[in-house]
């Protein structure tokens, strides 16, 4: 497996976002236009790629100085467990290692990999949502 990591926004397509989000059957993917405008908007991203397939995402949006928030890490589930998440995290805690608060909601099959790239669930605080996606 030979995947290549990038920064550029340029590589992505609604076409290519679109096949990822699906592939992990997150609702987001049901609308590529919006999709696609929101990683346009991102602070930062990095995309993890299998030839021309995109196999992973992770994206930032921050403040610039204090706080970043990671709303998208997704990996295809045919290339999860083979470090291509570890791999795009460890880039972008890399990028923003100076911000003190580095914030991400996990679903609870991820815990553990977010454990052990080094976030805590911090006592006291609860997720909390209002989203319009059906």
């Amino acid at each position: 497996m030979n995947i290549r990591y990038a920064s550029n926004i340029e590589f992505i397509t609604k076409e290519t976002l679109q096949e990822l989000f699906l592939s992990v059957n997150w609702e987001s993917g049901k609308y590529p236009n919006e999709l696609m405008q929101a990683i346009q908007n991102s602070h930062s991203i990095v995309g993890a790629w299998d030839g021309e397939k995109l196999v992973g995402l992770v994206n930032a949006l921050s403040d610039g100085i204090l706080t970043v928030y990671f709303p998208y890490m997704l990996i295809n589930p045919s290339y999860q467990g083979k470090g291509v998440g570890k791999e795009m995290m460890t880039t972008m805690l890399n990028r923003y290692k100076e911000y003190k608060n580095k914030v991400l909601i996990s679903y609870p099959n991820a815990v553990d990999f977010y454990f052990k790239c080094g976030f805590s669930s911090e006592h006291g605080a609860t997720p909390m949502f209002i989203s319009e996606l059906v």
